[in-house]
């Protein structure tokens, strides 16, 4: 699949806490560094993810917010 998302980063899920809706998925990224989506529960499904799958994160930057 083709897509213009250009911020890309390779990972493995190391959680998911399901909700009636949405899912948090959380992303070891390597050397310590976590990366966690909201996503549909309906989308945890599709892509049959468990902890150990292996996924791309796309990042979005327009959707990036930041808080110190």
């Amino acid at each position: 699949m083709k897509i213009s998302a250009r911020n890309q980063l390779q990972g493995t899920v190391v959680g998911i806490s399901e909700g009636a809706v949405n899912a948090k998925v959380s992303v070891d990224l390597g050397d310590g560094k976590i990366i966690t989506s909201m996503i549909s529960m309906d989308a945890v499904k599709e892509l049959e993810l468990t902890v150990g799958s292996e996924v791309t994160t796309l990042i979005k930057a327009s959707s990036v917010m930041l808080m110190a």
